[in-house]
């Protein structure tokens, strides 16, 4: 079906009640699985939110169901300013939707390509110190996102991230998403270990697509380009990113090695817990001219080379 034609298909939920509760105001927005509403909760004064509705067309679809289930279960579990608010849910009728707190903002994406050009390291910053605030709240929920990229974190109109879409997120104890469901996460944020289908996906994939994303923040490009998924998802798992500084020479030292040390192809080797990335950034964003001596992949890197040393010296 067509832009237009979905467009009239949709608008005429306008003006209606659902459930007996909320008057569909307006038609903001059509994805690849859902609609948005701007709707008022007569139950609750009017108040404005945004109400996400399967596509009829989806409906039946079982993955893209628990997907839609998916999402609603952690932003109901999550409670934090960085993380978009979910009022209620409903998915056993015909119509399945999530009643979530209205935001008045853009997406990072739009934001990024509005501005054509890399953003300011101030805002860099500000955007992915919130991040990784909502992250870590998540991560301490054992909740990993698995989909973090520019077009799931919202800018409102007062400088505060929102961080949306757990869809594909890695739930406790629960059913979750797939690589053999569908494709999980996008191709151009993805970790290594995500891109090769592995099961024991944690935080620090998160960490990973987080530094790709700055990445692009900081260069106007994402790391890795392929004239297919195939290909990009080959380079995260075999090649290294160019330096960010070898693209815009302007961005601190500092910054580019947080964002190549999250980007790091092993775990192990990348920073390990959100809030581990956030002191290092908090360190960088008091004094941007800072470079980091010792970063989790440097300390992983001496540890490796001293435990080789160790075995040799055993041997002799």
């Amino acid at each position: 079906m067509k832009k237009n034609e979905l467009v009239e298909k949709y608008k005429q939920y306008e003006n209606n009640i659902l459930d007996d509760r909320y008057i569909i105001d307006k038609l903001i927005g059509i994805g690849g699985m859902a609609v948005v509403f701007r709707a008022r909760d007569t139950f609750l004064n009017n108040m404005t939110v945004a109400i996400k509705i399967l596509k009829d067309d989806v409906a039946a679809d079982e993955v893209v169901v628990k997907r839609f289930k998916n999402e609603s279960k952690a932003e109901s579990m999550l409670k934090h300013n960085n993380i978009v608010t979910v009022h209620a849910v409903s998915t056993k009728g015909r119509i399945k939707y999530i009643v979530m707190e209205f935001l008045y903002g853009l997406t990072l994406k739009s934001y990024m390509s509005a501005k054509g050009e890399p953003l300011r390291f101030e805002e860099i910053v500000s955007y992915c110190a919130q991040i990784l605030r909502a992250l870590g709240e998540a991560h301490r929920n054992n909740i990993i996102h698995r989909d973090i990229k520019p077009q799931n974190i919202m800018l409102l109109e007062n400088g505060r991230v929102k961080v949306m879409d757990f869809g594909i997120a890695k739930l406790p104890d629960a059913e979750t998403i797939t690589v053999t469901d569908k494709a999980v996460g996008t191709v151009y944020y993805m970790s290594p270990e995500q891109a090769g289908g592995k099961k024991s996906i944690d935080a620090r994939s998160d960490i990973y697509s987080l530094g790709a994303m700055m990445y692009e923040l900081a260069t106007g490009q994402t790391p890795f380009k392929g004239e297919t998924p195939l290909q990009v998802l080959m380079k995260h798992m075999q090649e290294e990113p160019t330096p960010p500084r070898q693209i815009n020479p302007s961005i601190p030292v500092g910054l580019e090695q947080i964002i190549l040390c999250a980007m790091s192809k092993e775990p192990t080797n990348r920073f390990q817990t959100a809030e581990e990335m956030l002191g290092y950034l908090k360190r960088l964003q008091a004094d941007r001219k800072i470079k980091f001596d010792e970063l989790p992949s440097n300390s992983a890197m001496q540890n490796f080379w001293g435990r080789i040393k160790r075995i040799f010296k055993k041997k002799k």
